[in-house]
């Protein structure tokens, strides 16, 4: 673990290389490709068409009418891609840990995170993307928001800054197999919580919308960051400071997974 720093330029070289031999290996099971993407793309339409059959029945849900819901179930998509594409090891950690085969990340000279990291690749996660974008632009239509430079610049940059909380959530999540030997139903529960993040905090009481803010931040998954978009003339504070919010909680779960790395070092357990 006591791996030289090194540059950006660096990381982003030896990732090139690795996301090259990772996708190599999945094109070369190409059925599963196909069938993983496709029951990808299936999940999120059912989501799609439970939007139409619950708006069928109720014209708006606490002010949110179907247009908008729709753009905050796309927004919340495009916003978990990184972590289905990028983060998605996370999910063998503990069986890394518990095995011992862990061991072997911590003798490279780079560092542990990006390397665990950087070894998976979840393809199925650009399937979600296409769709997810596909849904924020059948939205963004009808509810007739303007199509300017500054609101694509906001729109990618608040994507960005909630794909951040997902991913802090699930970092965090994860490393509790450093600790804890049934993590896993951590990692489930925390994973679950995601389907809240396609619904307004609004809706939600005013203790649950103090944990999905401040505790467990389900609501800067979508519901915020989106609010910038939806509502340009009237976007509360917490919608304005979620970069900076995401960078830090990122920054948290960043440390607790590298405080599980040291543990796991120094222990050997």
């Amino acid at each position: 673990m006591n791996s030289k720093k090194r540059g950006l330029k660096f990381y982003l070289s030896i990732y090139r290389k690795i996301l090259i031999q990772d996708l190599k290996t999945k094109m070369s099971y190409r059925a599963d490709f196909i069938i993983s993407t496709f029951g990808m793309i299936m999940t999120n339409l059912a989501g799609f068409v439970t939007f139409m059959i619950l708006f069928g029945n109720f014209p708006t849900i606490n002010g949110w009418d179907y247009y908008h819901m729709l753009f905050l179930y796309g927004f919340s998509l495009v916003a978990l891609t990184p972590v289905q594409c990028f983060f998605d090891n996370n999910w063998n950690l503990r069986f890394m840990v518990q095995s011992g085969d862990f061991i072997k990340y911590c003798f490279r000279p780079v560092n542990v995170f990006f390397y665990f990291m950087s070894e998976v690749f979840d393809v199925k996660g650009l399937g979600q993307l296409v769709f997810g974008v596909g849904t924020i632009a059948f939205a963004w239509y009808h509810i007739g928001i303007p199509v300017t430079f500054l609101a694509i610049a906001k729109l990618i940059v608040f994507l960005l800054a909630a794909s951040l909380f997902m991913i802090a959530i699930m970092n965090a999540a994860a490393a509790t197999c450093f600790w804890i030997k049934g993590s896993g139903y951590v990692m489930v529960i925390m994973f679950r919580f995601k389907d809240f993040a396609k619904y307004p905090a609004s809706i939600f009481n005013s203790v649950f919308k103090v944990i999905f803010t401040f505790i467990i931040p389900i609501a800067f998954v979508a519901y915020y960051p989106s609010l910038v978009i939806l509502e340009p003339d009237n976007v509360p504070l917490l919608a304005w400071l979620s970069p900076a919010l995401g960078l830090v909680f990122f920054y948290l779960s960043y440390r607790f997974w590298m405080l599980g790395v040291r543990k796991y070092d120094f222990t050997g357990s």
